[in-house]
Protein backbone atom coordinates (compact mmCIF):
# COMPACT_ATOMS: atom_id res chain seq x y z
CA UNK A 1 0.00 0.00 0.00
CA UNK A 2 1.63 3.32 -1.05
CA UNK A 3 1.68 5.90 1.18
CA UNK A 4 1.61 9.46 -0.30
CA UNK A 5 1.86 12.24 1.45
CA UNK A 6 -0.64 14.82 2.03
CA UNK A 7 0.13 17.48 -0.34
CA UNK A 8 -0.72 20.26 1.99
CA UNK A 9 1.96 19.46 3.42
CA UNK A 10 4.53 19.97 1.43
CA UNK A 11 3.01 22.51 -0.54
CA UNK A 12 3.77 26.57 -0.05
CA UNK A 13 0.74 29.15 0.49
CA UNK A 14 0.34 30.31 -2.71
CA UNK A 15 1.31 26.44 -4.20
CA UNK A 16 -1.64 25.67 -2.60
CA UNK A 17 -3.28 28.76 -4.09
CA UNK A 18 -2.66 27.29 -7.58
CA UNK A 19 -3.84 24.00 -6.52
CA UNK A 20 -7.60 25.40 -5.06
CA UNK A 21 -7.61 27.63 -8.35
CA UNK A 22 -6.82 24.88 -10.68
CA UNK A 23 -10.59 23.97 -12.05
CA UNK A 24 -11.51 27.27 -12.85
CA UNK A 25 -8.61 28.81 -14.49
CA UNK A 26 -9.40 25.44 -16.80
CA UNK A 27 -12.68 27.07 -17.26
CA UNK A 28 -11.34 30.49 -17.74
CA UNK A 29 -9.51 28.93 -20.34
CA UNK A 30 -6.16 27.78 -18.66
CA UNK A 31 -4.23 24.72 -18.25
CA UNK A 32 -1.84 24.47 -14.88
CA UNK A 33 1.04 21.95 -16.24
CA UNK A 34 0.83 18.08 -14.38
CA UNK A 35 2.86 19.57 -11.48
CA UNK A 36 0.56 22.22 -10.63
CA UNK A 37 -2.32 20.06 -11.02
CA UNK A 38 -0.42 18.38 -8.36
CA UNK A 39 -0.33 14.54 -9.90
CA UNK A 40 3.82 15.27 -8.87
CA UNK A 41 5.41 14.38 -12.41
CA UNK A 42 7.52 16.98 -12.25
CA UNK A 43 8.82 17.40 -8.85
CA UNK A 44 10.42 21.26 -9.20
CA UNK A 45 8.66 23.79 -7.05
CA UNK A 46 7.82 27.44 -8.60
CA UNK A 47 10.12 30.22 -8.51
CA UNK A 48 7.90 32.64 -6.84
CA UNK A 49 4.62 31.48 -5.04
CA UNK A 50 3.14 34.77 -7.09
CA UNK A 51 3.60 33.50 -10.78
CA UNK A 52 2.81 30.18 -12.16
CA UNK A 53 3.28 28.84 -16.35
CA UNK A 54 0.12 27.73 -18.07
CA UNK A 55 -1.14 27.09 -21.60
CA UNK A 56 -3.65 28.89 -23.14
CA UNK A 57 -6.09 26.51 -24.38
CA UNK A 58 -7.76 28.12 -27.31
CA UNK A 59 -3.85 28.39 -28.87
CA UNK A 60 -1.53 25.83 -26.64
CA UNK A 61 0.42 28.87 -26.29
CA UNK A 62 3.22 28.88 -22.96
CA UNK A 63 1.92 32.35 -20.62
CA UNK A 64 2.46 33.93 -17.39
CA UNK A 65 -0.27 34.14 -14.57
CA UNK A 66 0.31 36.39 -11.97
CA UNK A 67 -1.93 36.92 -9.10
CA UNK A 68 -1.45 40.52 -7.54
CA UNK A 69 -3.51 42.74 -4.73
CA UNK A 70 -5.22 45.21 -5.83
CA UNK A 71 -5.10 46.71 -2.15
CA UNK A 72 -1.02 46.18 -1.85
CA UNK A 73 -0.02 46.70 -5.59
CA UNK A 74 -2.90 49.60 -6.77
CA UNK A 75 -1.51 50.25 -10.17
CA UNK A 76 0.37 47.63 -11.27
CA UNK A 77 -2.87 46.54 -13.64
CA UNK A 78 -3.44 49.47 -14.86
CA UNK A 79 -0.13 50.31 -16.20
CA UNK A 80 0.54 47.24 -17.86
CA UNK A 81 -3.08 47.94 -19.53
CA UNK A 82 -1.53 51.29 -20.28
CA UNK A 83 1.19 49.87 -22.18
CA UNK A 84 -0.78 47.18 -23.39
CA UNK A 85 -3.31 49.34 -25.27
CA UNK A 86 -4.03 50.04 -28.95
CA UNK A 87 -1.45 52.71 -30.06
CA UNK A 88 1.01 52.19 -27.41
CA UNK A 89 1.68 48.27 -27.94
CA UNK A 90 2.19 48.61 -31.32
CA UNK A 91 4.97 50.92 -30.92
CA UNK A 92 8.39 48.85 -31.40
CA UNK A 93 10.18 51.24 -28.69
CA UNK A 94 7.34 49.44 -25.93
CA UNK A 95 9.60 47.08 -24.03
CA UNK A 96 6.83 46.75 -21.29
CA UNK A 97 5.95 42.63 -21.24
CA UNK A 98 2.26 42.29 -22.72
CA UNK A 99 -0.72 41.80 -20.58
CA UNK A 100 -2.78 39.17 -22.86
CA UNK A 101 -5.85 38.83 -20.15
CA UNK A 102 -6.25 39.84 -16.48
CA UNK A 103 -8.98 37.42 -14.59
CA UNK A 104 -10.82 38.22 -11.51
CA UNK A 105 -11.07 34.94 -9.01
CA UNK A 106 -14.69 34.95 -7.72
CA UNK A 107 -13.73 34.36 -4.40
CA UNK A 108 -11.62 37.38 -3.74
CA UNK A 109 -12.09 40.69 -4.54
CA UNK A 110 -9.02 41.90 -3.82
CA UNK A 111 -7.08 39.41 -6.19
CA UNK A 112 -6.06 39.91 -10.06
CA UNK A 113 -5.12 37.36 -12.12
CA UNK A 114 -3.01 38.81 -14.94
CA UNK A 115 -2.18 36.69 -17.85
CA UNK A 116 1.05 37.75 -19.61
CA UNK A 117 3.50 36.28 -22.12
CA UNK A 118 6.28 33.60 -20.96
CA UNK A 119 9.37 34.76 -20.79
CA UNK A 120 13.10 34.06 -19.92
CA UNK A 121 15.63 35.52 -18.18
CA UNK A 122 17.37 38.06 -20.21
CA UNK A 123 20.89 36.08 -20.04
CA UNK A 124 19.25 32.80 -20.19
CA UNK A 125 21.38 31.20 -22.46
CA UNK A 126 24.47 33.03 -21.53
CA UNK A 127 25.63 35.92 -24.97
CA UNK A 128 27.79 34.43 -27.19
CA UNK A 129 29.05 37.92 -28.65
CA UNK A 130 29.88 41.55 -27.60
CA UNK A 131 26.81 42.41 -30.50
CA UNK A 132 24.50 40.61 -28.65
CA UNK A 133 24.80 42.12 -25.31
CA UNK A 134 24.92 46.08 -26.96
CA UNK A 135 21.38 45.31 -28.31
CA UNK A 136 20.52 43.88 -25.42
CA UNK A 137 21.49 47.26 -23.55
CA UNK A 138 20.07 49.04 -26.97
CA UNK A 139 17.08 47.92 -26.03
CA UNK A 140 16.49 48.43 -22.75
CA UNK A 141 17.77 52.21 -22.77
CA UNK A 142 14.99 52.06 -25.30
CA UNK A 143 12.37 50.79 -23.73
CA UNK A 144 12.56 52.79 -20.58
CA UNK A 145 13.29 56.02 -22.49
CA UNK A 146 9.71 55.06 -23.84
CA UNK A 147 8.85 54.58 -20.30
CA UNK A 148 9.56 57.75 -19.17
CA UNK A 149 8.50 59.70 -22.33
CA UNK A 150 5.21 58.18 -20.78
CA UNK A 151 5.88 59.61 -17.52
CA UNK A 152 5.89 56.39 -16.05
CA UNK A 153 8.89 55.62 -13.63
CA UNK A 154 9.39 51.76 -13.25
CA UNK A 155 10.81 52.21 -10.05
CA UNK A 156 12.47 48.60 -9.53
CA UNK A 157 13.92 47.74 -12.85
CA UNK A 158 16.84 45.52 -11.73
CA UNK A 159 18.55 42.69 -13.21
CA UNK A 160 15.49 40.28 -11.91
CA UNK A 161 13.15 42.51 -13.70
CA UNK A 162 14.70 42.60 -17.24
CA UNK A 163 13.39 39.29 -19.75
CA UNK A 164 13.86 38.30 -23.07
CA UNK A 165 11.06 36.72 -25.54
CA UNK A 166 13.88 34.11 -26.07
CA UNK A 167 11.22 30.78 -26.38
CA UNK A 168 11.92 30.13 -30.15
CA UNK A 169 16.01 30.02 -29.29
CA UNK A 170 14.97 26.72 -28.18
CA UNK A 171 14.12 24.14 -30.90
CA UNK A 172 13.30 21.18 -28.59
CA UNK A 173 11.38 23.06 -25.69
CA UNK A 174 12.63 23.91 -22.24
CA UNK A 175 11.27 24.14 -18.90
CA UNK A 176 9.43 27.29 -18.08
CA UNK A 177 10.27 27.79 -14.45
CA UNK A 178 13.14 30.20 -14.29
CA UNK A 179 15.56 28.59 -12.21
CA UNK A 180 15.17 25.37 -14.21
CA UNK A 181 15.03 27.12 -18.14
CA UNK A 182 18.45 25.67 -19.39
CA UNK A 183 17.37 22.37 -18.98
CA UNK A 184 14.68 20.39 -20.75
CA UNK A 185 10.47 20.21 -19.66
CA UNK A 186 10.82 17.02 -18.72
CA UNK A 187 14.42 15.57 -17.68
CA UNK A 188 17.35 17.52 -16.43
CA UNK A 189 19.01 17.33 -20.00
CA UNK A 190 20.15 20.34 -20.95
CA UNK A 191 18.12 22.30 -23.62
CA UNK A 192 19.54 22.31 -26.95
CA UNK A 193 19.47 26.29 -28.33
CA UNK A 194 20.29 28.82 -30.71
CA UNK A 195 22.32 31.71 -30.25
CA UNK A 196 20.69 35.77 -30.55
CA UNK A 197 22.81 36.24 -33.30
CA UNK A 198 21.07 33.31 -35.57
CA UNK A 199 17.63 33.97 -34.01
CA UNK A 200 17.73 37.69 -32.28
CA UNK A 201 15.22 38.21 -29.22
CA UNK A 202 12.93 41.66 -28.00
CA UNK A 203 13.91 42.37 -24.09
CA UNK A 204 11.30 43.24 -21.89
CA UNK A 205 10.59 44.96 -18.64
CA UNK A 206 8.56 42.94 -15.97
CA UNK A 207 6.87 43.28 -12.51
CA UNK A 208 5.56 46.75 -12.60
CA UNK A 209 3.84 46.50 -8.67
CA UNK A 210 5.75 49.62 -7.41
CA UNK A 211 5.75 51.45 -10.71
CA UNK A 212 3.80 55.45 -10.70
CA UNK A 213 2.35 56.77 -13.66
CA UNK A 214 2.48 60.77 -13.25
CA UNK A 215 -0.43 62.74 -14.73
CA UNK A 216 1.49 65.85 -17.38
CA UNK A 217 2.53 68.35 -15.26
CA UNK A 218 2.22 66.51 -11.61
CA UNK A 219 5.17 66.68 -9.60
CA UNK A 220 7.00 63.84 -9.78
CA UNK A 221 7.92 62.84 -6.59
CA UNK A 222 6.90 60.10 -4.03
CA UNK A 223 7.49 58.53 -1.27
CA UNK A 224 10.50 55.99 -1.60
CA UNK A 225 9.84 52.16 -1.73
CA UNK A 226 12.69 49.70 -2.43
CA UNK A 227 12.72 47.55 -4.83
CA UNK A 228 14.93 44.71 -5.77
CA UNK A 229 18.29 46.52 -5.83
CA UNK A 230 18.39 48.77 -2.40
CA UNK A 231 21.40 49.98 -3.24
CA UNK A 232 20.53 53.59 -4.31
CA UNK A 233 22.60 56.25 -2.03
CA UNK A 234 19.79 58.85 -2.32
CA UNK A 235 17.81 55.87 -0.43
CA UNK A 236 20.42 56.19 2.72
CA UNK A 237 22.56 54.06 4.53
CA UNK A 238 21.39 50.71 5.95
CA UNK A 239 20.58 51.79 9.57
CA UNK A 240 18.91 55.44 7.88
CA UNK A 241 16.46 52.75 6.24
CA UNK A 242 15.94 50.80 9.42
CA UNK A 243 15.50 53.48 11.12
CA UNK A 244 11.21 53.71 12.14
CA UNK A 245 11.73 57.39 13.26
CA UNK A 246 12.94 58.78 10.37
CA UNK A 247 10.35 60.13 7.85
CA UNK A 248 9.84 58.75 4.70
CA UNK A 249 11.97 60.17 2.50
CA UNK A 250 10.60 61.80 -0.74
CA UNK A 251 12.38 61.66 -4.14
CA UNK A 252 12.00 61.91 -7.57
CA UNK A 253 12.16 58.51 -8.88
CA UNK A 254 13.30 58.47 -12.62
CA UNK A 255 17.10 59.72 -11.74
CA UNK A 256 16.41 56.12 -9.26
CA UNK A 257 15.83 54.23 -12.35
CA UNK A 258 18.94 55.54 -14.10
CA UNK A 259 20.79 54.08 -11.04
CA UNK A 260 19.06 50.95 -11.51
CA UNK A 261 20.10 50.38 -15.38
CA UNK A 262 23.73 52.06 -14.36
CA UNK A 263 24.25 49.34 -11.34
CA UNK A 264 23.26 46.40 -13.59
CA UNK A 265 25.58 46.92 -16.42
CA UNK A 266 28.16 47.90 -13.80
CA UNK A 267 27.66 44.47 -11.40
CA UNK A 268 26.93 42.02 -14.18
CA UNK A 269 29.20 43.00 -16.86
CA UNK A 270 32.09 45.48 -15.33
CA UNK A 271 32.55 44.02 -11.82
CA UNK A 272 30.38 40.88 -11.06
CA UNK A 273 28.92 40.22 -7.49
CA UNK A 274 30.00 37.40 -5.37
CA UNK A 275 26.75 38.10 -2.80
CA UNK A 276 24.85 36.19 -5.81
CA UNK A 277 27.39 34.68 -8.01
CA UNK A 278 27.15 36.60 -11.02
CA UNK A 279 30.86 37.27 -12.67
CA UNK A 280 32.30 40.00 -14.29
CA UNK A 281 32.87 39.83 -18.49
CA UNK A 282 36.10 40.81 -19.69
CA UNK A 283 36.29 43.81 -22.22
CA UNK A 284 33.16 46.02 -21.06
CA UNK A 285 35.44 49.08 -20.09
CA UNK A 286 34.27 50.75 -22.79
CA UNK A 287 31.05 51.44 -21.07
CA UNK A 288 33.06 52.32 -17.92
CA UNK A 289 31.77 56.15 -18.37
CA UNK A 290 28.37 55.76 -18.88
CA UNK A 291 28.13 53.57 -16.28
CA UNK A 292 29.61 56.05 -13.62
CA UNK A 293 27.61 58.93 -14.72
CA UNK A 294 24.41 56.92 -14.49
CA UNK A 295 25.49 55.62 -11.03
CA UNK A 296 26.25 59.54 -9.88
CA UNK A 297 25.80 59.53 -5.94
CA UNK A 298 23.95 62.60 -6.79
CA UNK A 299 21.02 61.86 -8.19
CA UNK A 300 20.91 65.25 -10.34
CA UNK A 301 23.84 64.73 -11.44
CA UNK A 302 23.26 61.78 -13.67
CA UNK A 303 22.14 62.14 -17.04
CA UNK A 304 18.33 61.23 -18.22
CA UNK A 305 17.61 58.74 -20.29
CA UNK A 306 17.27 60.93 -23.37
CA UNK A 307 21.14 61.25 -22.81
CA UNK A 308 22.00 57.95 -22.06
CA UNK A 309 20.43 56.98 -25.18
CA UNK A 310 22.28 59.52 -27.42
CA UNK A 311 25.70 58.81 -25.42
CA UNK A 312 25.21 54.82 -25.76
CA UNK A 313 24.55 55.11 -29.35
CA UNK A 314 27.87 57.35 -30.30
CA UNK A 315 29.32 54.20 -27.88
CA UNK A 316 28.18 52.01 -30.61
CA UNK A 317 29.25 53.55 -33.66
CA UNK A 318 32.67 53.51 -32.23
CA UNK A 319 33.00 49.64 -31.91
CA UNK A 320 34.59 47.76 -34.76
CA UNK A 321 32.67 44.69 -36.40
CA UNK A 322 35.45 42.52 -35.46
CA UNK A 323 34.63 43.79 -31.58
CA UNK A 324 31.20 43.23 -32.01
CA UNK A 325 31.76 39.84 -33.26
CA UNK A 326 34.16 39.01 -30.46
CA UNK A 327 32.52 36.03 -27.57
CA UNK A 328 32.14 37.40 -24.52
CA UNK A 329 33.85 35.84 -21.97
CA UNK A 330 33.39 35.47 -18.33
CA UNK A 331 36.08 36.09 -15.75
CA UNK A 332 35.51 32.82 -14.26
CA UNK A 333 35.56 31.16 -17.65
CA UNK A 334 37.98 28.72 -18.23
CA UNK A 335 39.80 31.04 -20.84
CA UNK A 336 40.93 28.28 -22.97
CA UNK A 337 38.05 26.28 -23.24
CA UNK A 338 38.80 24.85 -26.61
CA UNK A 339 35.11 23.01 -27.35
CA UNK A 340 33.55 26.56 -26.80
CA UNK A 341 36.36 28.46 -28.47
CA UNK A 342 35.97 26.30 -31.79
CA UNK A 343 32.23 26.66 -31.79
CA UNK A 344 32.67 30.03 -31.90
CA UNK A 345 34.77 30.81 -34.28
CA UNK A 346 33.38 28.34 -36.57
CA UNK A 347 29.83 30.27 -36.36
CA UNK A 348 31.68 33.83 -36.17
CA UNK A 349 32.98 32.67 -39.97
CA UNK A 350 29.44 31.79 -40.81
CA UNK A 351 27.90 35.10 -39.80
CA UNK A 352 30.89 36.72 -41.53
CA UNK A 353 30.14 34.63 -45.23
CA UNK A 354 26.47 34.85 -44.74
CA UNK A 355 26.65 38.91 -43.84
CA UNK A 356 24.66 38.08 -40.81
CA UNK A 357 24.18 41.23 -38.65
CA UNK A 358 26.99 41.50 -35.93
CA UNK A 359 24.37 43.19 -33.91
CA UNK A 360 20.86 40.85 -34.49
CA UNK A 361 17.85 42.96 -34.26
CA UNK A 362 14.80 41.30 -33.99
CA UNK A 363 12.29 42.42 -36.76
CA UNK A 364 9.44 44.55 -35.64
Amino acid sequence: MSSRPDLRAVLSDEEIYWKDHQVWLQECGYMLRPLKRYSAEDGRMLSSGQVIDAIRLEDEASVLLKVISKDVHPDEAKICEYFSSEGVASDPRNHCIPLLAKLSPPDDEDKLILVMKLLRRYDSPRFDTFGEVMECFRQIFEGLHFMHQHRVAHRDCNSLNIMMDGMHLFPDGCHPQPQYQDFMWDSFKRARHYTRTQRPVKYYFIDFGISTMFAPGEDPRVEVIEGGDSSPPEFGTLEERRDMSMPPKILDPFPTDIYYLGNWIRTEFLEGYDLIDVSAKYGFDFMRPLVSAMVHDDPAKRPTIDEVVVRFGYIRERLSWWKLRSRVVKKDDFLLHLPRMLNHWYRRIGYILMRVPAIPTPKP
